[in-house]
């Protein structure tokens, strides 16, 4: 074969791939897009239900307020916008998880299909976490602690990216078995310096905690504490995947 047309045999794979990639992500956003407009009638009670924890906080009959012209109608939109991306969490995963799949081995496979179910579970549990329990910690502590002289009315605008990093942080905090089990199975690092580097691990979760969210110790303890806690289990957990995925003694073979 000539060197001409081993250029041309990778620049064919090449542009496969690339046209690969497009369909997947095609096929994610097209997903995205169906359910959020099957969202949009009801974005205003979407956008209520994530206020509702910073209302219930407020004095009864206190609303939000918003500065923009455009920004009543567009907060909401962003927010199924997210919405649907949630929702469509698992197909996204799964089209990227397709992509990969035919350069991976056999026993890689193995570990692809669960850590793309197990991290949209995690993602949403984190989520959902934040929600539940740290919103209403840290609503109510603001609250209480805002001298009588200041009236608490919270911009829309402000409230949603505050939401969001909120949100983004702890989906984050809870997907760090995986971020665990993947460094341990690809041999990034070993499971016994990920045990001896556990005071570190402690020490920058506090710091992350302290710099996400608000400077009260109970919020961070929330981000904290199941940081370290989910760490712990990705430490136990990571032996049991490797196990399961171990590649053969004989030549790997792909499909």
């Amino acid at each position: 074969m000539t060197e001409e047309q081993k250029t041309s045999g990778v620049e064919e794979t090449f542009i496969s791939h690339l046209v690969e990639l497009r369909n997947r992500i095609m096929k994610a956003s097209i997903a995205i897009i169906v359910i959020f407009l099957c969202l949009m009638p009801w974005s205003a009670n979407i956008y209520d239900f994530l206020a509702a924890p910073m209302l219930s906080a407020l004095p009864h009959g206190s609303k939000m307020i918003a500065t923009g012209v455009i920004t009543p109608f567009l907060i909401p939109v962003k927010v199924t916008l997210l919405v649907a991306f949630v929702i469509a969490l698992p197909w996204v995963l799964y089209q990227l998880w397709a992509f990969i799949a035919p350069g991976l081995y056999a026993h890689e496979k193995k570990l692809i299909a669960p850590l793309v179910v197990s991290s949209s579970i995690l993602f949403i549990t984190g989520v959902a976490f934040c929600y539940y329990l740290v919103f209403g910690v840290i609503f109510h502590f603001i609250n209480k602690v805002a001298p009588t002289s200041i009236s608490v009315t919270p911009d829309i605008d402000n409230y949603f990216d505050f939401v969001m990093t909120m949100f983004i942080a702890f989906g984050m905090t809870f997907e760090v078995p995986i971020v665990v089990i993947v460094l341990v199975r690809m041999g990034l690092v070993s499971l016994e310096k990920l045990k001896s580097i556990r005071p570190y691990v402690i020490v920058g979760a506090f710091v992350v905690a302290a710099i996400v969210t608000p400077p009260d110790i109970m919020s961070q303890m929330l981000l904290a504490v199941p940081l370290c806690l989910l760490y712990e289990i990705g430490l136990l957990v990571a032996p049991l995947f490797v196990k399961a995925t171990q590649a053969p003694v004989d030549a790997e073979e792909t499909v």
